[in-house]
């Protein structure tokens, strides 16, 4: 079976110049199929300040009205996907941006309203895997935004790590898979303000351990949640490190069991 690595990148890392060129550069030098996705979140916060927006953000979830949708659906499909396009173009690689409603690869439902309404946000219910082994297996890399639609003609914002931990769970039957989000700390820490306390390995009854003791919390807990499924799915390796090691061993690796 092929292998193929999917990189999630987030944060400053794509939204600002340098750091965007050095993880192109280094994607590049990945060997095999490859596929990214892509967050934007802070340039979408600095475009709807600029147009007067006001975001609200709950357990780091941007609650996304009609005006919001419409920033993020224009920093996201627009801005930050086209830019990596562009950037990979320039390395030499053949990448295609795509949001789920392009080739209806990632349909999803409006999340219900429960304790808190989130407004335009997708919670994903299918990812067409065919169509994207047949853009791979043409050796075209897709670069997906976050963003998704409903079939009913609405775009939703959604969770780009939910949409790598799903779309990594749809191609491992197809793939070899290795899924590694990457974002600014090295990997999992014991101490937040210590950036070499990693985790060197974590499996699920750490994981849990660890929430209970309030060591990990807040945005860590939705990721290593959608590594934890992501394995149970079929993904070979999953691993969260800093975007400068991508190409390395350092980082935390995701076990089902040590």
């Amino acid at each position: 079976m092929e292998k193929l690595t999917i990189i999630k990148v987030g944060g400053k890392i794509v939204e600002e110049s340098e750091s965007l060129r050095q993880l192109l550069h280094d994607f590049t030098k990945i060997e095999g199929k490859k596929l990214l996705v892509h967050g934007g979140g802070r340039s979408a916060t600095k475009l709807a300040e600029r147009l007067g927006i006001e975001s609200h953000m709950v357990n780091g979830r941007r609650i996304t009205d009609k005006q919001t949708l419409e920033v993020v659906t224009m920093v996201y499909g627009g801005l930050v996907n086209k830019n990596i396009v562009a950037g990979l173009q320039a390395e030499g690689v053949d990448a295609l941006g795509l949001t789920g409603a392009d080739m209806n690869i990632i349909r999803s439902e409006k999340r219900p309203v429960a304790d808190i309404d989130y407004g335009y946000v997708g919670d994903v219910k299918e990812v067409n895997a065919q169509a994207l082994v047949s853009l791979i297996s043409q050796g075209i890399v897709p670069i997906l935004a976050p963003l998704t639609h409903d079939k009913q003609g609405n775009i939703l914002n959604t969770n780009a790590d939910t949409i790598a931990g799903e779309t990594a769970k749809a191609l491992a039957s197809h793939f070899e898979v290795t899924l590694i989000f990457c974002f600014e700390k090295k990997g999992v820490l014991m101490n937040e303000e210590d950036d070499n306390s990693v985790i060197a390995r974590l499996d699920r009854k750490r994981f849990e351990d660890l929430v209970k003791e309030g060591v990990i919390k807040g945005g860590m807990i939705p990721k290593l949640e959608n590594s934890f499924k992501s394995l149970s799915a079929g993904v070979k390796r999953v691993i969260i490190t800093n975007a400068s090691e991508i190409m390395g061993d350092s980082g935390t690796v995701i076990t089902e069991s040590i």
